[in-house]
């Protein structure tokens, strides 16, 4: 039985830590296949796999100077994500602001513990 893909989004493309390690160095701009290789220490063939599946989910985009072939990032792949992790910003508002009021509780009980000679 075949393998599914399991690459079809953007979800299932940056998954694989190195394609994020990709990703992450494309977001400072342009660079060819052969400074990726070096920067990651993976083969050219393997580079160019992930490269190809983060094409493919429109993820990364390429264009061609003179034989070289430069790589940048495409952010509006990665849109679907930003929407789905800001879905839950304010769960983690929340939570956050209840915890600062946890800690300036603890604060304010140490400062008068300190205060009284205890």
């Amino acid at each position: 039985m075949a393998r599914a893909a399991t690459t079809a989004d953007a979800f299932n493309a940056v998954a694989e830590p190195r394609r994020r390690q990709i990703l992450d160095l494309l977001a400072g701009g342009e660079l060819p296949v052969n400074d990726l290789v070096a920067r990651l220490g993976m083969t050219q063939p393997q580079v160019s796999k992930h490269l190809r599946v983060l094409r493919e989910v429109g993820a990364v985009q390429v264009r061609e100077d003179g034989r070289r072939r430069l790589y940048r990032l495409d952010g509006l792949a990665l849109k679907p994500i930003h929407d789905w992790v800001r879905s839950y910003e304010r769960s983690w508002s929340e939570r956050f602001e209840q915890m600062d009021i946890v800690l300036d509780e603890l604060k304010e009980k140490e400062q008068g513990d300190d205060g009284d000679g205890k």
